[in-house]
């Protein structure tokens, strides 16, 4: 298993709370709805329940990992994974579409928030108590190299996870470029931009923010109509991506009032 795998596993196992062990028990879960984020599998393992598993986890569009069964073991709790593991969602994920109709319905601009490689949960929490507060009308996150929504998620968030959808996509990319043809134009936190206070943030609108190391991606920033900066004074260079996300959400918030 390569250590970013690794990494993603271990800290998965940490946030989860529900942990789905067993053939039978992994394969109700994807065949009740229930929303599964990544599934591990015993590599190398091809008898027809493992197969059945890996195609239910595909048609689900779930993220599926083979690792040995020494991971395995590490992080079964009831010793008897039979070859493989899922994690399941603390909370239902909701779809883009239910976001614009959440705006149309209460005759406002949608107002959306995009993440891109945020991986820390508290972050992620955060960001939807703000967006909550902030009167966004979603938040988006990738499937891939991004915390779902777990336990210590739903929690940060002081409850706005009850009010806020929050859609998981395949590619931040393109679903961007679905939302511009659906009149949604987009912004992105990033030093190298204009000062926020000089754009004009008002209409329909897409905030796209990244995580702290690496900010929001080439593909990603390409599709971004503008590029705020928030103006600083003192002598280190980046907000927490949380903070960040706020400062912008509520020049946006500003901008709406007047």
């Amino acid at each position: 298993m390569s250590e970013k795998i690794e990494k993603e596993f271990d800290r998965d196992h940490r946030e989860h709370t529900l942990v789905v062990e067993g053939r039978n028990a992994v394969l109700e879960a994807f065949r009740s709805g229930k929303p599964i984020d990544k599934v591990f599998v015993l590599d190398g393992c091809q008898d027809g329940p493992i197969r059945t598993i890996i195609r239910e986890a595909k048609k689900h569009d779930t993220i599926i990992n083979f690792v040995n069964k020494d991971r395995l073991n590490q992080i079964s709790t009831t010793g008897k994974h039979q070859g493989v593991i899922a994690y399941a969602a603390a909370y239902e994920y909701s779809e883009v579409e239910d976001m614009l109709k959440l705006a149309e319905e209460k005759g406002e601009d949608p107002f959306l928030i995009l993440l891109d490689n945020i991986e820390d949960p508290h972050n992620l929490g955060a960001i939807i108590r703000t967006a909550n507060l902030a009167g966004a009308h979603g938040v988006i996150i990738p499937k891939r190299r991004a915390v779902g929504l777990t336990a210590t998620v739903a929690k940060t968030s002081a409850g706005a996870l009850n009010y806020t959808p929050v859609a998981k996509v395949t590619n931040l990319a393109k679903t961007m470029e679905e939302l511009k043809e659906k009149g949604l134009w987009f912004v992105c936190a990033d030093m190298g931009g204009e000062s926020m206070y000089r754009l004009n943030l008002k209409g329909p609108i897409g905030l796209v923010i990244g995580n702290e190391g690496e900010g929001v991606g080439r593909l990603v920033k390409e599709k971004c109509d503008f590029i705020a900066s928030i103006p600083m004074k003192g002598e280190i260079d980046s907000l927490n991506a949380s903070v960040a996300a706020g400062v912008l959400a509520y020049e946006i918030v500003r901008q709406r009032l007047n």
